[in-house]
């Protein structure tokens, strides 16, 4: 994945200089890559179970309305009131999430429902909730605080790609020195094994559900430090993307293995590629037709690696075989 980033960048580097090496171009790259990112890590999660989770669009989207509109509301009554009340507003988005989390992990851990079936239907609930909260409008009045975070930055990086990476950081800890991280794999790997093992599937299930719908709060409060509006259909495109961008960052769909810095190089990836279709001008559905292409090639170049590793382990068995005979 990291060869196929900085294959991409010398590639429109090469072709529009100018445009793409444009300071401001490279801050929109990572601009526009934390709230997709964050998402994308929440979908590796769920696919490292060997499930998906298609309502984490829709979680961030109720997240951002849920702070929007407390927000606006205390700021039409008391200002002052609504300065202090931020933290504990975006804290209450964080929480939204949360439940939406808890809700998807009830319906997979306990009722038993397929993960991609309990998902597209809390996804169209959560969805539903929110055009009905907002009447189909744009909301205005997210915290202004928010916005001038957005805006902010540290040593040239957006504070929001500051976030991205603080939060890929923190899971990549959370999967890999964690007991309820390596128990999270190893029920994707082989779940039959986990439960002879004595993990608790359905507690594990519930907890990474939870974190996937905590990871989609903290999207949306990203959405926010972006933009500081809400809508109920913001990021309807993403829920294909963050699918993609995991998958090409190295997560098995089966479940059992995934990185979360391969997500988030695939993220870079994707977004570098999308600029630089925007350098030269080419449309968004050529865009499309390049996220699929690099989505087939990494597949493609993944089965030849994998067939390489397993010929060459049957030739070493033989060999052994052929040691023994003798």
């Amino acid at each position: 994945m990291l060869l196929i980033l900085i294959g991409s960048f010398a590639l429109f580097t090469y072709l529009q200089p100018d445009i793409f090496l444009n300071p401001v171009n490279l801050q929109n790259i990572m601009i526009a890559s934390p709230e997709i990112g964050v998402i994308a890590v929440a979908m590796m999660v769920a696919m490292l179970t060997g499930g998906i989770d298609l309502s984490t669009v829709a979680v961030a989207n109720l997240s951002a309305i849920t702070i929007t509109t407390l927000y606006s509301s205390l700021m039409a009554s008391d200002p002052a009131r609504a300065a202090q009340m931020m933290p504990f507003i975006v804290l209450l988005g964080l929480v939204v999430g949360l439940a939406g989390g808890l809700f998807n992990g009830f319906l997979i851990s306990y009722v038993g429902i397929a993960p991609i079936l309990a998902t597209l239907g809390s996804m169209q609930i959560f969805n539903g909730l929110a055009i009905v909260w907002t009447g189909g409008k744009t909301l205005y009045g997210a915290p202004e605080e928010l916005a001038a975070v957005g805006k902010a930055g540290v040593l040239g990086m957006p504070t929001t790609f500051i976030a991205l990476l603080v939060i890929a950081g923190l899971v990549a800890i959370f999967l890999n020195k964690t007991s309820l991280g390596r128990k999270t794999q190893l029920l994707g790997t082989n779940p039959v094994a986990a439960r002879y093992s004595g993990i608790n599937s359905r507690q594990v299930l519930m907890s990474t559900y939870m974190l996937t719908g905590l990871l989609g709060g903290c999207a949306g409060v990203l959405f926010l430090a972006r933009n500081p509006t809400s809508s109920a259909d913001y990021g309807s495109s993403y829920v294909l993307l963050v699918i993609v961008i995991a998958v090409l960052g190295g997560t098995n769909p089966a479940g059992g293995f995934a990185t979360v810095t391969g997500v988030v190089l695939a993220t870079l990836t994707l977004q570098t590629v999308a600029s630089g279709f925007n350098a030269i001008r080419l449309s968004a559905y050529e865009y499309s037709i390049a996220q699929g292409a690099i989505l087939i090639l990494v597949m493609i170049l993944d089965q030849a690696s994998t067939k390489r590793k397993l010929n060459k382990g049957l030739n070493k068995a033989n060999w052994f075989k052929k040691k023994a005979r003798k």
